[in-house]
């Protein structure tokens, strides 16, 4: 318990960073997972090819090794980018690699049929995309969206490793200092947790809602 009240100023400023990452992440993660769904749906190649190329090689590589790529590598090329900026860069496009896949499911999963209606109606295709495909689209993918979210957040314990200060760094702090690394690393494994458990939380009752009128 000592151990606990002495950290516990730097323990909030480690989950308001760790907080901070995370939702800027998934947040942008989405926006391009949006984008990036679109072009694998697109009828043109040049859009299809480059969003496929795109979910290849970021699912098809490690995250550490993307945060590293963009800490380290792009100093090389004259970029040099702060390390809360690289790791929220990161995050979100490996987020939106899988977020893409997500939201693609969704938008294929609605009826080939409301598609057709709208066309009919003589809406345009970014018209029936707004008013009759994403929403229910978005309500399709909440759940696999939802993972994803909580996915990142646990993910931002990479962020670790290029000096950036949130849970898992403030863990190797203390228990490099204090030899107490399993009392620590059980507290941030437990703040974790309760994050991840909120976030389930909200997610269920976003589905419910969502699901009444249908």
């Amino acid at each position: 318990m000592d151990l606990i009240s002495r950290t516990i100023p730097l323990l909030g400023q480690a989950v308001v960073i760790t907080l901070l990452l995370g939702i800027t992440s998934f947040l942008i993660g989405s926006v391009l997972g949006v984008g990036i769904a679109l072009g694998r749906l697109s009828t043109h190649r040049v859009p299809r090819y480059l969003a496929v190329a795109y979910v290849s090689v970021v699912r098809g590589t490690p995250l550490l090794i993307q945060v590293l790529l963009i800490y380290f590598g792009l100093p090389q090329l004259g970029i040099v980018i702060p390390p809360i900026p690289a790791a929220i860069a990161a995050l979100s496009v490996n987020g939106a690699a899988y977020l893409s896949e997500n939201f693609r499911a969704g938008v294929l999963s609605v009826d080939r049929g409301q598609r057709e209606a709208a066309h009919s109606l003589s809406m345009t295709y970014a018209q029936s995309l707004r008013r009759i495909i994403l929403p229910q689209a978005a309500r399709i993918a909440l759940p696999p969206v939802g993972s994803r979210f909580i996915a990142i957040m646990k993910d931002t314990s990479l962020a670790s490793v290029i000096t950036v200060f949130e849970l898992t760094r403030l863990a190797n702090m203390v228990g490099s200092a204090t030899f107490r690394y399993i009392q620590m690393f059980v507290v941030v494994a437990f703040v974790y947790w309760v994050i991840n458990t909120v976030l389930s939380a909200g997610q269920e009752i976003l589905e419910r809602r969502l699901a009444r009128p249908y």
